[in-house]
This record gives C-alpha cells, sequence and structure tokens, in this order.
C-alpha cells in the first residue's frame, strides 16, 4: 500500500524542472531530452539545424539576417516546452 505521507510527483524519477528549460534555452531539444522526451528533442534539434541552414541560404538574398532575429524566439519556445512538460511529468499527466 502507498504511503498517504508522500504527495503524488514526489518520487526519485521526478524531473527538474527549472534545469529543463535551462538547457533547453541553451541548445532547444536538451531539456526535451533530459526529460526524457528523446522524440520531441530530436524534432527542436532537428527543427533548430533546419532553421540555420535556411536562414544561411538566404544570406545569399540579402533576407538572412532578418531571420536571425527569430532564433531567440525558438530558443524561448524549447525552454518554456521543456518546463511545461517536466511539470506534466512530475504530476503523473504524463509518463515517459
Amino acid at each position: 500500500m502507498a504511503d498517504p505521507t508522500v504527495a503524488a510527483g514526489t518520487g526519485s524519477d521526478d524531473v527538474n524542472e527549472i534545469l529543463a528549460a535551462v538547457l533547453s534555452f541553451i541548445i532547444p531539444g536538451i531539456g526535451q531530452i533530459y526529460n526524457g522526451q528523446t522524440t520531441r528533442g530530436a524534432a527542436f534539434l532537428g527543427g533548430l539545424v533546419v532553421f540555420w541552414i535556411f536562414t544561411f541560404i538566404m544570406m545569399f538574398l540579402l533576407v538572412g539576417f532578418l531571420m536571425m532575429f527569430f532564433a531567440p524566439l525558438i530558443h524561448i519556445a524549447a525552454a518554456a516546452d521543456a518546463y511545461i512538460q517536466a511539470g506534466k511529468i512530475n504530476s503523473g499527466e504524463i509518463t515517459v
């Protein structure tokens, strides 16, 4: 029988939400991988690589420099997603 004094989602397999967000802010997708969501993390990493390749190509058309202003949005979105997903994992809303 489960111990009623231990709150749900406080087990040793919890993930640190802040660490997941910081990791994904630095390199999008790493926080998702830390959370155990490797496919989701690979999608963020792949999206970032595609974004930078496309931006590099667009530099030759002299509009790529404008696209660089969107790079922080990718990092912020990845960090927010990692934080939210970690919270859902910790609450038991989703399993990994």
